[in-house]
């Protein structure tokens, strides 16, 4: 097992003052980091020189909205996000980014009032499709992410998720499973982790009310029983949100702290982590 810590708790980017943050985490023990991969402008290749020199792994995550959604109906928007989600995996291969996570299947928070059409599940596996080729030509993996209901209605469930990747047909394409979005949304956690079976990639370890894990209402017990069960050994990865970027929060609907500090909130979701796997 590999355990990560999104940096999307401090900062919407990796800049040079984020790295005294990510020292910290090598020190508390982490073996990796995750990259928000929004600024497409940055140096990337610097970025995990700096890395590899802290002996940190990465993986990366990125979305897609209204004017690149994968699934509209309008062509050009349609290629605009296969061409952003390509341009995102080839920064992702000079990082070092092994595998790529998200719900870049379709625009975050844009809904059209009611479930996904056939048309539109056409467009995302067309899409998945040509984003899944620049990916094994560059390199880097493709974790899907499925979303609860009030943040995307393309992808709620695992078996969804993992029909989808399956329709995909590509080996660089896989999916993800977050313990956040299935307290919402899954009636059965062992069923839904299974689901993914050789295609599930990545796990994100977040607490119901995103703050430190272990200290809220997700059912653990079940998660971690089920993550050992189906044999899973692959990244942990803390997902966590506060309010240090206002645009940050206003996306993951954070209104108040819940939690003492960011260090002490990884330090001790890494104790929990390891604790229970």
């Amino acid at each position: 097992m590999k355990y990560g810590m999104n940096l999307l708790l401090w900062s919407g980017e990796v800049t040079d003052s984020l790295f005294p943050v990510i020292e910290q985490l090598r020190k508390i023990g982490y073996d990796g980091v995750e990259l928000p991969i929004f600024n497409l402008d940055l140096d990337y290749a610097a970025i995990g020189k700096r890395l590899d020199d802290l002996g940190l792994a990465r993986t990366g995550v990125t979305i897609r909205g209204e004017d690149d959604n994968p699934i509209s109906p309008d062509a050009a928007v349609r290629q605009r996000g296969i061409d952003n989600n390509k341009r995102t995996l080839d920064v992702c291969a000079a990082a070092g980014i092994e595998t790529l996570v998200g719900p870049y299947h379709s625009a975050l928070g844009v809904f059209s009032g009611a479930g996904r059409t056939d048309d539109e599940w056409k467009w995302g596996i067309d899409s998945m499709r040509a984003t899944a080729e620049h990916a094994g030509q560059v390199g880097v993996k493709l974790a899907v992410e499925w979303l609860n209901r009030f943040e995307c209605y393309f992808l709620n469930c695992g078996a969804d998720t993992a029909e989808f990747v399956r329709a995909v047909d590509h080996p660089a394409c896989g999916m993800m499973y977050d313990t956040f979005h299935a307290n919402i949304e899954e009636k059965c956690v062992r069923g839904s982790l299974a689901a993914g079976g050789d295609k599930l990639f990545h796990i994100h370890i977040s607490e119901n009310d995103r703050s430190t894990p272990g200290q809220g209402g997700v059912n653990w017990e079940k998660n971690f029983a089920a993550i050992k069960e189906i044999g899973y050994d692959g990244w942990l990865v803390v997902e966590a949100f506060g309010l240090a970027l206002p645009e940050i929060a206003a996306a993951t609907k954070i209104w108040r702290r819940m939690y003492k500090d960011e260090l002490t909130l990884a330090t001790d979701a890494l104790e929990f982590m390891k604790k229970n796997t």
